[in-house]
Formats: structure tokens, C-alpha cells, sequence
């Protein structure tokens, strides 16, 4: 059995259309669909839902967050 080495770039766009979770340098998470992405990790969700402290704080259809304010970025196996 052969394994194929993955770069990230390959990874993001298989997930392209996939619920991921941000998590902001301030604590705040951001859950919804990727739709987009560029190389300085500037994203773009649909389906947007903010939470904070775990808690859902507001809901929106769209949302833009520039690479710069993301902390981590998770994949999930979440339903939004």
C-alpha cells in the first residue's frame, strides 16, 4: 500500500464546501461552510455562526475573516 504525501494547499481544497470551525486570536470561534480561501488564509464561510465562550452569539449568511485574525483552523465533521 502506497501513501500519497499531502501538501496543505491540496488538504484546503478538498474541504472547499466543508464545515470547518476559525477560532480567532481574541477567543472567538467562527463555525460555517467554507467557500473560499487564499493564500494568506483570508476565508471566506456561508452559513456563518459566531460563538463565544461557547456560546451562539449571531448567526450570518456570510462572513470574511482575513488570515491575520485566525489562530487555528479546524475541520470538522460538525452539521451546521
Amino acid at each position: 500500500m502506497s501513501l500519497r504525501k499531502q501538501t496543505p494547499s491540496d488538504f484546503l481544497k478538498q474541504i472547499i464546501g466543508r464545515p470547518v470551525v476559525v477560532k480567532l486570536n481574541s477567543g472567538v470561534d467562527y463555525r460555517g461552510v467554507l467557500a473560499c480561501l487564499d493564500g494568506y488564509m483570508n476565508i471566506a464561510l456561508e452559513q456563518t455562526e459566531e460563538y463565544v465562550n461557547g456560546q451562539l452569539k449571531n448567526k450570518y449568511g456570510d462572513a470574511f475573516i482575513r488570515g491575520n485574525n485566525g489562530n487555528s483552523y479546524s475541520f470538522c465533521s460538525c452539521s451546521l
